[in-house]
């Protein structure tokens, strides 16, 4: 686990995940479906190797990420690591992974969940099934267990931006402040044009200075 932030629960929720339940969509949740959306489209436009979190392409594209002079090209640079992060490098998950995608697109949440499950079960050392069943659970109002694979997501690619962003939703629907500034000041460390997160940034580091006060 990446944050250094305690999770601060407050009241038990009520686990809707496996009841069909979703949460309203709020404007985080809207945002989530459409970066879905685009990477729906783009991770299985082309055909890759064996790739997800330990392809060798990796440093030197989060390397060219840090140093992005522009929202652009960071941009460019996300687009080409998302299509690696989205190919486990077997069909049969692949052709899951889409499937569960197009699901949650869609807001057939339940549906969406056990196609996740199912690629955790097939590849649990793919990071990108955990994490996108993470953020089914978040939209199904599932906090604990979007936490939970949000960590295993970070364990298995602790430059998941992403999963990181997530955390940091997570941690603003908790109120816990200062956990979602650890969560996106460490996404700007990765992408220091990640317009979203230094938006997020901003705002957190005034509030905190004027609850100081």
């Amino acid at each position: 686990m990446l944050l250094h932030q305690p999770l601060r629960c407050g009241a038990r929720r009520v686990n809707t995940a496996r009841a069909g339940v979703g949460r309203t969509w709020s404007g985080s949740a809207r945002w989530l479906i459409g970066v879905l959306m685009v990477f729906a489209a783009l991770a299985f436009a082309a055909a890759a190797v064996h790739a997800a979190q330990g392809d060798a392409r990796l440093d030197g594209l989060f390397a060219k990420l840090k140093a992005a002079p522009d929202v652009t090209q960071a941009r460019d640079i996300e687009r080409q690591i998302w299509i690696i992060w989205m190919d486990s490098g077997r069909k049969d998950v692949n052709q899951l992974m889409s499937s569960g995608v197009q699901e949650l697109v869609h807001h057939r949440l339940d549906a969406a969940l056990k196609t996740f499950d199912q690629v955790v079960e097939m590849a649990p050392d793919f990071a990108e099934g955990w994490n996108k069943r993470a953020t089914v659970e978040y939209l199904q109002d599932d906090l604990d267990d979007s936490v939970r694979d949000i960590r295993r997501t970070l364990a298995l690619e602790p430059r998941h931006f992403g999963a990181l962003s997530g955390m940091g939703l997570i941690f603003l629907e908790r109120g816990d402040d200062a956990g979602a500034l650890g969560a996106f000041e460490q996404v700007l460390k990765l992408n220091p044009q990640a317009v979203g997160a230094r938006q997020r940034v901003k705002e957190l580091r005034k509030k905190l200075r004027d609850q100081a006060v």
